[in-house]
């Protein structure tokens, strides 16, 4: 099948054009040859039942691919027990939204280590999406996948490390691997074709090449600091890191299905494009 492209949200191509509601984004998507969209809840689920099935309508007529971002708040590691209780509760949230639209997956952040250690962190986080997981299946949401996000600062949850571990916990649960993200949180960790080859292959020995060849993925450039991710950047901001060429190499040569979704500061969809392009471009050569 190959890799599916498209943009977090709508870009500021989206409303110059007129368009003044993500009921439009499927329409607006497919137009530009793309076949994703992530949706994004990341300030709270306040999408209407009815615009969500709506949403979902248009998207299957036009063979988009739905995925939610649950709220950035989620917090599966917090020490505080009422906070990983309502990040269970803002995840079934999100999950009852993504089934109104017919959207197959759901993007979730891990959260911080604060005061305790990485390692103290991830067993909270692990029984809390464990808790998620559950509360999920009850009440009939268990098909829809969960994407534990890898995070872009260095005192976040979430390396590919950790978000590998994450996953182990159920068979269902798939990567998101932010490479924007991977390599603020590294500091310019990722340079060369093998340190892109890396992130792949831990994943591949934690998870196996079923999972790993379906991922979520996250892309844009993103500038950073010694703390970590500091701002999204756009694809022609090419002083940014970390470069796309690689990802697109790595996918093709090793006949990946992700679903690849660009988070541009602003120009979302016209680097979806662009993304999509590249990636064509490194098909065609390793069909030559």
């Amino acid at each position: 099948m190959g890799a599916i492209f498209g943009p977090a949200g709508n870009c500021e191509d989206f409303y110059a054009a007129g368009h003044k509601s993500s009921l439009d984004a499927p329409q607006w998507v497919s137009e530009h040859g793309l076949g994703a969209y992530e949706y994004q809840c990341g300030k709270g689920v306040k999408i209407s039942a009815d615009a969500a099935e709506e949403i979902g309508r248009r998207a299957a007529k036009r063979s988009v691919r739905l995925s939610v971002h649950a709220p950035y708040y989620i917090s599966l590691s917090s020490t505080e027990a009422e906070k990983r209780d309502n990040s269970v509760g803002y995840i079934l949230q999100t999950l009852r939204a993504a089934r109104l639209m017919g959207a197959a997956r759901v993007v979730v952040h891990s959260g911080s280590c604060g005061k305790i250690t990485r390692r103290e962190a991830l067993n909270l986080a692990k029984d809390t999406l464990w808790r998620a997981i559950r509360a999920a299946d009850e009440e009939g949401l268990g098909d829809i996948t969960l994407c534990p996000e890898t995070m872009g600062k260095v005192n976040q949850l979430g390396n590919v490390d950790e978000v590998a571990e994450l996953c182990t916990i159920d068979g269902r649960l798939i990567p998101t691997v932010d490479f924007g993200h991977v390599n603020a949180q590294s500091i310019g960790g990722l340079k060369t074709l093998g340190d892109y080859e890396r992130v792949f292959d831990k994943l591949l020995k934690a998870l196996g090449r079923d999972r790993v060849s379906r991922l979520h993925m996250h892309y844009s450039r993103i500038e950073y600091t010694a703390s970590g991710e500091k701002k999204h950047r756009r694809f022609d901001e090419v002083e940014f890191e970390p470069e796309f060429d690689p990802i697109a190499e790595i996918v093709a040569k090793r006949g990946y299905s992700p679903i690849i979704i660009c988070e541009s500061a602003g120009t979302q969809t016209r680097d979806a494009v662009r993304m999509q392009e590249i990636y064509g471009g490194m098909c065609d050569v390793q069909k030559a």
